[in-house]
């Protein structure tokens, strides 16, 4: 059984810019992978190879054993894309709009019952009518998430789809892309919200500079950097010396220190009674992805 995506050896330039630096990635099929990473790491560089919408320098990529460049029209029919920006024809309705992208795909009228199960499960049944100029940020979100399923691609990958949305949205976008993943599909995520990759993901990989510098379970990355947190409010607003290499951030008189274990609290206690620094609050945390994130990115 072919990969859902196979990635190796791709390496792209912009010009003197070498935006991915021999990324390999394979990602299973029905597989709701993260794919992680700052502004400017390579994911939607990636995402676009992916798309064929840009050629790689050097290297391959494939979608269910489809060679991207080599076979592009049976590659491009299995991939579904749900870009960042908000690009629509403001010409069509919504439902005109998804039998037309259908129909790129080969799909006619018998695509209509799929076309209302997904109109339906992004909560735009009652906009099927309603032209897209016409559509709220948040509604034209989701008919770009509907257009990028309306072929029934296998493979789907979604680029920060929930950015900018509220709530309701987020939590009605996620079930439904749940089932369509215990249906089968295949889901690839890139967010910001790491707590959203956190729930929704069973794999990760972290871009940085163009290479992948962390790829694994989402289990296995959380025990690997299983620190806790210990969030304090101090009063004066200063952390003794002693403590500073522990330190995560600070915001104002909150500090945040990273704990290796979790007998390590007393000493930190110990050393604030002794500098005569009072704890006006204390909470400590087990370690989620975004501390993970950032200590791989730090490292």
């Amino acid at each position: 059984m072919p990969a859902a995506i196979n990635i190796q050896q791709v390496h792209k330039f912009f010009g003197k810019l070498h935006a991915l630096r021999g990324i390999d990635l394979t990602i299973e099929q029905g597989e709701f992978f993260a794919l992680l990473g700052p502004n400017g790491a390579g994911k939607s560089t990636l995402i676009n190879l992916l798309a064929g919408l840009l050629r790689p320098t050097s290297g391959n990529l494939s979608v269910l054993g489809h060679d991207v460049a080599g076979d592009y029209r049976a590659a491009r029919q299995l991939l579904g894309v749900v870009p960042q920006e908000l690009v629509f024809d403001p010409f069509f309705n919504v439902r005109e709009m998804l039998r037309f992208q259908a129909g790129y795909f080969g799909r006619g009228r018998e695509n209509d019952p799929w076309i209302d199960e997904i109109l339906e499960g992004l909560g735009l049944a009652d906009k099927a009518g309603s032209n897209m100029r016409t559509l709220s940020g948040g509604m034209k979100r989701r008919a770009l998430i509907a257009q990028a399923l309306a072929h029934k691609p296998p493979v789907l990958v979604l680029d920060e789809p929930t950015a900018g949305v509220d709530v309701e949205l987020r939590q009605m976008l996620w079930e439904f892309i749940k089932k369509l993943n215990r249906d089968g599909h295949t889901i690839i995520l890139t967010t910001h919200y790491l707590e959203e990759a956190e729930t929704l993901c069973s794999r990760v990989a972290m871009l940085k500079q163009g290479q992948v510098v962390a790829l694994d379970s989402t289990r296995d990355l959380l025990q690997r950097y299983a620190r806790k947190s210990l969030r304090l409010r101090l009063e004066p607003n200063q952390l003794p010396a002693s403590l500073q290499p522990m330190l995560r951030s600070q915001d104002n008189d909150v500090f945040t220190l990273a704990l290796n274990e979790t007998a390590a609290l007393e000493g930190v206690l110990a050393t604030l009674r002794e500098n005569g620094i009072r704890i006006d609050d204390l909470q400590v945390s087990d370690a989620d992805l975004e501390d993970v994130f950032v200590e791989i990115l730090h490292q």
